[in-house]
């Protein structure tokens, strides 16, 4: 699956929640969205513990992969709400970065 299926995936997700959020006569905006997600990156985070052997995981590796998706669905959706082209973002943001540390890189180099 690549980005664009991937995106459009959450989308339809999205739009699920949205009919049972209004079933329940309750509208989620974009910063309720936001808040979700740094729910999910904080039980991301102790999942990564327990990988790692920090903590305890019940759930084992399935539940740090579920986190993993349920953080990228959040990104994706904050993407798709504030209209961000997630791919163009991405590699214009890869390509900053590599320039950054490609020039750190080269002036480490340098004899002194």
């Amino acid at each position: 699956m690549n980005l664009e299926e991937m995106q459009q995936r959450a989308i339809e997700i999205h739009g699920l929640y949205d009919k049972l959020n209004r079933r329940d006569r309750r509208v989620w905006r974009p910063d309720e969205f936001m808040l979700g997600f740094v729910g999910d990156v904080g039980d991301l985070a102790k999942l990564v513990m327990a990988e790692e052997g920090a903590r305890e995981n019940p759930g084992g590796r399935p539940a740090l992969e579920h986190e993993l998706a349920d953080c990228l669905w959040s990104v994706l959706i904050l993407a798709h709400l504030y209209r961000v082209d997630l791919a163009e973002a991405f590699d214009r943001t890869m390509n900053e970065l590599e320039t950054s540390i490609s020039a750190q890189l080269a002036a480490s180099d340098e004899p002194t």
